[in-house]
Order: C-alpha cells, then structure tokens, then sequence
C-alpha cells in the first residue's frame, strides 16, 4: 500500500489517453463478447424468446446503464488501475479489496475465455477450409476437438494476439485494434443477418424472438435478464474502471454510457436475428445451452448454400468479438501491475500473459484429457466460470452501487450530470441497483431459487 502511494500517477505520467470515439469504440468491443452471440441466445431460448429480450432491454436501460456510468465515474475520477479507483475517488483504504476483486476477476475470466476464443479461431479455420462439414457427427468432432492437445495450442495462439494488441498501448494498440474490427464486425452481423433472415422457415425465428408472449416470464427470468445486462456491458470487472481513467476530461460520460449501451443492445439483437431465424429454419431447438454454437449451428451451416463461407464468417465473427473482450480483460491486470510495482506495460503484458497461459492449461484440460480435474463437482472450467460470472462479478456490480450511492461525495461533479439526472441516477444507485443486484448474486450463487 505504501508503495502505491509512493507512486506518482502512473496514468497521467506514463499512459495514452483514448480520442473520444476510440474511448467508445474500446468499451464496445469490451462488451460485445461471446455472451452475446453464445450465451444471450440460449438464455432467451430458455426463457421464452421475445418477452425475455424485452426484460434484459429494460435491465440494461434501468440498472446496467446507471451503475455502467458509475464505474466509467469513479475510474476517471480516481485516475489509478481498477484496484486503486476507489481510493483515488475517495473512498479510502478500506475499499482497496474491493478493487482488488476487479483486478482479479477479469484475469480469472481471461484464463478461460481465451480457451473459448482459441475455439472459435480453430471453428473458423476449419469451417473455411470445409474440415468441419465433412462429417455430420458435430457432437462427436466437438468433443474429439475439446479432449486432445490442439486446443492448449489454440489459446495460446488466442492470448499472443491479445498479448500483441495490449502490449502496443491504448491509443496505438487497444483502441486502434477496436477502431478495425468493430466496423469489420457490423459488416459481419449485417450479412449473417439477412443470410439468416431469408433462411426458408426463417419467419418462425424471427417471431419467436420479436412477438413476446409475457406468461412465459418469472421472476427467475427477470434475475438471469439483469445478470446478463450485467455480464453483456462488462460490470463488475474492473473494464470499465480501467477505461475510465484513460478518459479525457472533456468526454461527456453520459453520452458515452448511452452509446456503449446502444451498441451492446445492437449486438444482441442482430445476433438474435441470426441465431434464431436459423434455429428454427433448420429445426434445432434454441434452448440448447453452449452446444448450440459449437454443435447444432455447424449441422445448420452445412445444409445451406454456401454453408462453408457463412460458417465461417460466423465463427470469424465469433472470434473478433473473444479478442476484443480478451483485449479488455488482459489491460486490467496490465495496469494495476504497471501501477503496483512501477513495471513496464511490456514487462507487465508478458509475465501476464504466461501465467494465464499456464493457468488455462488445466482448465482445457479438465474439459476433455482429464475430467477428474474438478471444483465442487464440476470441472475446473466450469467451476472458475461458476466463480467468477456467478459471484464475483455479481460482487463488484453491489459494491459499486454501494460506493457510488452512498460513500462517494464527488459522484455529481465526476458523473457531470444535470441535475435533474443527477438525482434520477443517484435514486437508482441508492435504492434500486442494489437490492435486484444483491438478489442476482443470490441467485447467481444458488443460495435462492424460484
């Protein structure tokens, strides 16, 4: 602790800062991940289509957008890594473990996220190439795939990128990498979309998603919505703190939360306009869980003309999205370690990079060469998945609401809200934001069920 306040402002002596559309193009690519496209679908399946898509638009709106400007607050108020935020805003020394927890947990998340991402870099090779259509055993070259050694060297090949694009910078590597691919990936979404759309059948999909039908919905469908707005803008895990101190001063926070959500919320729809129109255009039930990306949407690819060349701008798309996120979740612990103990953004980047590599290794592993690798009965994928999604992240989310609603005087002049706003904003993270996000790690953690 006395070394960090030994330190001068690593941030404002050593750091780019983002342009204004970089900065939004940076949190964009941050949050428009895999979840999205992998999880979002399945979870709206699960949960009824339509009506389901309406409540997370609702969370995202009412409470993912609030505490999202509150995190992009306090890190260009506190000007520090995602550890130190909290103290530089004024909150003192006994919130430094609370930003520890959003240190910790995107590294955690990025020791298996780049597994999945070196998945969908491995999906879109072999979908180009036309490997992957010459068999219709999906579930069987899914699990072959997943149980041998290429996909240790997949993820690695993930993390390198990651590691190339962090270690360039902010304004030369990060933003630079998101100013390329986020247009290359609207074009994607776009053609998908209506490859999707005008799928024989495709009407059937296209209703599901967009004519809710509202009987469908519980209470547990309300708490999985919020949890997913949560995941989907990348609360909860030190991003959005980190970005936020490479903000200029002059960027208007509100109109940067109201885009970063539009585009989050953009994703999600396209995305359901792809996977859903397919879904039901080629009889596969959408409520498949993650084996919908990997297995069942493969068997659809290759029914269709041109199938090779769709399946694999789809997994291509996939792969842009994990590697924007990774890049995200890599710069987090890059500069609490760059601040923490005055490392180079190379030194830091690269010892980073090996221990999560190392650390990804098992987790691969437990999914295939050695199932007996687990963590409170799941494998050890599943479990750090379960660990971090499902507590830690929920945990950060409460204790910004926390912070900001209640221990931060200088909430008004970071924020720079009107008033009027500022009172509207300041109620939901007082006494709304707090009470559905303590529920959601509640549910989350298993301890309620409906």
């Amino acid at each position: 602790m006395n070394q960090m306040k030994g330190n001068k402002n690593l941030l404002s002596e050593k750091e780019e800062r983002f342009s204004s559309a970089g900065f939004i193009f940076a949190a964009i690519g941050s949050s428009v991940g895999l979840g999205n496209m992998w999880k979002f679908p399945y979870i709206t399946g699960e949960n009824g289509g339509a009506a389901f898509f309406l409540l997370f638009i609702v969370c995202l709106v009412l409470i993912g957008l609030p505490v999202l400007l509150a995190e992009l607050a306090i890190g260009r108020s506190g000007r520090g890594s995602a550890a130190t935020s909290f103290m530089r805003a004024g909150g003192g020394k006994s919130w430094f473990a609370a930003g520890m927890l959003q240190v910790l947990a995107p590294f955690l998340i990025l020791s298996f996220y780049i597994i999945v991402a070196g998945w969908t870099l491995n999906y879109s090779m072999i979908a180009f190439n036309g490997q992957l259509f010459s068999t219709t055993d999906y579930a069987g070259e899914f699990n072959s795939f997943v149980s041998g050694y290429m996909p240790i060297v997949w993820q690695g090949i993930a993390i390198l990128i990651t590691a190339g694009v962090v270690i360039l910078g902010v304004s030369g590597g990060i933003e630079k990498f998101n100013k390329v691919l986020i247009p290359g990936m609207v074009v994607l979404l776009v053609v998908l979309m209506i490859r999707a759309v005008t799928l024989p059948g495709a009407s059937a999909g296209v209703s599901f998603f967009l004519k809710p039908d509202f009987s469908v919905l519980t209470a547990e469908s309300a708490l999985v919505a919020l949890g997913h707005a949560f995941f989907s803008l990348s609360l909860g895990m030190g991003i959005l703190l980190t970005y936020g101190s490479y903000v200029d001063k002059k960027q208007s926070l509100g109109t940067a939360a109201i885009a970063i959500g539009a585009g989050d919320l953009l994703y999600a729809f396209i995305a359901g306009l792809i996977i859903f129109p397919t879904t039901f255009s080629f009889g596969i039930a959408p409520d498949q869980g993650p084996s919908l990306i990997f297995i069942a949407l493969p068997a659809a690819f290759s029914a269709m003309p041109f199938g090779a060349l769709f399946g694999g701008l789809f997994f291509i798309l996939l792969a842009i999205a994990a590697l924007t996120s990774a890049v995200s979740l890599l710069e987090v612990p890059v500069s609490f370690t760059m601040e923490r103990w005055n490392w180079s953004r190379k030194r830091s980047v690269w010892i980073l990079t090996l221990i999560c590599f190392l650390l990804s290794i098992p987790l691969a592993m437990s999914l295939g060469m050695f199932p007996e690798l687990t963590i409170g009965g799941k494998s050890l994928f599943d479990g750090l998945d379960f660990i971090t999604s499902n507590i830690m992240l929920p945990l950060g989310g409460l204790l910004i609401t926390i912070f900001a609603g209640y221990f931060w005087k200088g909430a008004a002049e970071a924020a720079g809200l009107q008033a009027r706003w500022f009172r509207v904003w300041l109620f939901m993270l007082r006494y709304v934001a707090p009470i559905l996000v303590f529920l959601v790690l509640l549910h989350t953690s298993g301890i309620i069920y409906f």
